[in-house]
């Protein structure tokens, strides 16, 4: 299944929360909130079947990350193969790819573009330069922009006037243009609306 690229606002109003963080989503929630459709007003979410539940809990996770079906079910048969709570190494894998790390250093607005400037080549790791946004970082792990997109309007931009924080999982350092890895993150570092365990409940079936 290929990544999604349709109207992003009719797929927040579906799962009930801003998944791609972009102002458009955060207006088309305040205006309808409510699930697209003929009947999607006089639907209530609380309705939903378990399994419907459950799908929605998936894909408010996988839209969230910004990845393809076969890499959330690659990634979540990962983490099951892992000694202990599955949904929440789960997130935690998701949380360490790299395009999710430039996402929350501050250096790009929403997933997808930091998904691009990883593409573009505006990232190193440890030194060396990364074009793969599903690298998956770890604890120790040195995360920077290069020389040229240090100068780009854009993560210029993200940085002085978004000006979000690292979370604590990540050390920030110069000028914020750096980021450590210090640990892996725990589930309360990891600011997702999504209840993991339906997840596994999903695919557990």
């Amino acid at each position: 299944m290929s990544r999604y690229t349709g109207p992003k606002a009719r797929v927040s109003r579906r799962l009930g929360m801003n998944v791609w963080g972009t102002e458009g989503e955060t207006k088309a929630l305040d205006r309808r909130p409510y699930p697209p459709g003929e009947h999607g007003r006089g639907r209530r979410r609380s309705q939903n079947s378990e399994y419907l539940v459950q799908l929605q809990e998936k894909q408010k996770a996988r839209f969230s990350y910004g990845i393809t079906e076969r890499q959330f079910r690659n990634t979540y048969e990962e983490a099951a193969r892992q000694r202990g709570v599955t949904g929440e190494i789960l997130l935690r894998l998701l949380e360490l790819r790299l395009d999710n790390i430039v996402y929350r250093a501050g250096w790009s607005a929403t997933r997808p573009q930091g998904r691009q400037f990883v593409g573009h080549g505006h990232i190193n790791v440890n030194g060396r330069r990364v074009n793969i946004p599903s690298f998956r970082a770890r604890k120790g792990d040195v995360i920077e922009l290069r020389p040229k997109a240090r100068e780009m309007v854009t993560i210029r931009w993200n940085l002085d006037v978004l000006d979000r924080a690292a979370p604590m999982w990540l050390d920030a350092g110069d000028n914020g243009q750096q980021v450590t890895v210090r640990e892996v993150p725990t589930r309360e570092q990891i600011e997702i609306p999504v209840r993991e365990q339906l997840i596994v409940e999903l695919y557990s079936k």
